[in-house]
């Protein structure tokens, strides 16, 4: 057996406290601060973190829950059996299961050989992913899960079942962010976000492994369309503007967003450039005044006015708490 699965074998202290416990029942309020069993990503990834890779604990049962995250499931050994949509699902060694933030699943206790990998992802992580996008050629399952995931405000549940164990290279790309994970390092980060990139790639490119209950395809085209459109001109970006490029009235295409995203266009639009000042906030001695500025708002006292809706505090005191932090 390899040095790895020797590791996953180890029991780690969250799997300790269970064994310990007499009842085997979740306690909720580890994972969650809300009434609904919601797991919440504030638990798992820090402000600055977009990606956690960490073990599913074993030996107990997860009663029906959602996440405010995108999730996927891993097999490193063993399997996992989960109801979701009230069906029964054993997912496989070798075998992925993606989740979306509005899908209700419920998991049977992993035996000591059932080894997962859980990887709980921000969605912002994934906004970036697009502008590398291809429209035409992009694999439409997998794309039309993260619109789904990113903007279904109607909160429709989704999954992307990928049998994909015979494929060596998804194999050794996940292996390496597991091996990240078991061995820490500065670099590991920002290695895991550039594996996750190599996955997306080559899952798009193995779409004959894909099972997918969604398939609207053609207004997840046009939303991804927009999507990218924000992402590279959130500056400047108008709904006129990218409705003469789809070839398209504002009007019709406004429905499409909406009925897509279950947001506006200006609501996306605003998002986008809310996650930008955040990120330069972070990363930047700009003035609050020049980002406002950056991201597309003149008016100031309007930017700090979105900034603290979005985020519960102005510009200011969230760089400052930086500091501090």
């Amino acid at each position: 057996m390899s040095s790895l699965y020797q590791k996953l074998l180890m029991l780690t202290e969250e799997e300790e406290i269970i064994l310990k416990q007499k009842s085997k029942k979740i306690e909720k309020d580890v994972y969650t601060s809300q009434r609904d069993f919601i797991i919440e990503r504030a638990k798992f990834l820090s402000d600055k973190k977009l990606i956690v890779t960490r073990k599913h604990p074993r030996f107990i049962a997860f009663p029906a829950h959602r996440h405010d995250y995108i999730e996927i499931n891993y097999v490193y050994h063993g399997s996992l059996i989960q109801m979701i949509d009230n069906q029964r699902f054993e997912l496989k060694q070798g075998e992925l299961l993606f989740l979306n933030q509005h899908i209700e699943h419920a998991l049977e206790p992993c035996g000591e050989e059932d080894l997962v990998i859980n990887f709980i992802i921000d969605p912002y992580f994934f906004e970036h992913m697009f502008d590398s996008l291809d429209i035409e050629g992009a694999e439409q399952s997998i794309v039309n899960f993260l619109i789904s995931g990113l903007f279904n405000q109607n909160k429709a549940g989704s999954y992307l079942y990928y049998q994909v164990s015979d494929i060596e290279v998804i194999q050794s790309i996940i292996a390496s962010m597991i091996e990240e994970m078991m061995n820490p390092t500065v670099w590991s980060e920002v290695t895991v976000k550039f594996q996750m990139g190599l996955l997306m790639i080559q899952l798009m490119k193995h779409a004959d492994k894909a099972y997918t209950p969604s398939n609207r395809i053609y207004d997840h085209q046009l939303a991804l369309a927009v999507m990218r459109y924000i992402d590279q001109h959130f500056k400047t970006a108008k709904l006129e503007t990218i409705a003469e490029k789809l070839n398209m009235n504002s009007y019709n295409l406004s429905k499409y967003i909406k009925k897509t995203t279950g947001k506006t266009f200006k609501v996306i639009l605003q998002e986008r450039r809310l996650e930008e000042a955040k990120s330069l906030l972070n990363y930047t001695d700009l003035a609050v005044e020049h980002i406002a500025t950056e991201i597309g708002y003149d008016n100031l006292s309007y930017f700090y006015r979105l900034f603290k809706l979005k985020f519960g505090c102005t510009p200011s005191v969230y760089r400052k708490a930086l500091y501090k932090s």
